[in-house]
């Protein structure tokens, strides 16, 4: 599993002209699934996501976990994550989990995320979306299941 987290003042996804989810403050999540990936997984990384300490204390240092800055999440799937593009010049996504295997995955780690108390939106899963989001910082980190 690999999750692109960027920290967001505001984002929201489109699919078809309508927003399916928006946030305030809080993370971006790009969502990759990998057919090896398990319920194992997804704990480790929805653990992962909710307390790495990203958000800035009051001496301007990282060390605010989401729970504690009290922001929300938008998350959004992406099988593209596992391109593959070692050869030619059109990736290949055959690391990529299918889509019955994906998706039940990635609703298992949204509801992870809502256990621990985190507020999540999210697309339609395997739609065309637009995501519009500010990058605070810039910040963004990879976290994988697999490392």
């Amino acid at each position: 599993m690999r999750v692109i987290i960027q920290r967001s003042g505001k984002a929201s996804v489109t699919v078809g002209g309508k927003v399916t989810g928006a946030i305030d403050s809080g993370y971006v999540l790009l969502v990759g699934l990998t057919h090896s990936d398990t319920v194992g997984d997804v704990r480790y990384v929805a653990n992962k996501v909710a307390n790495l300490r990203l958000f800035e204390d009051a001496d301007g240092k990282m060390n605010l976990s989401i729970l504690d800055a009290g922001g929300a999440i938008l998350s959004v799937s992406q099988f593209t994550l596992y391109a593959d593009t070692a050869r030619g010049r059109r990736p290949g996504f055959s690391e990529a989990a299918r889509p019955e295997q994906a998706r039940q995955l990635y609703e298992h780690f949204n509801e992870e995320l809502r256990k621990l108390g985190l507020h999540v939106e999210t697309g339609i899963f395997g739609a065309m979306m637009d995501v519009s989001l500010t990058n605070e910082g810039p910040v963004t980190v990879i976290v994988e299941s697999k490392k």
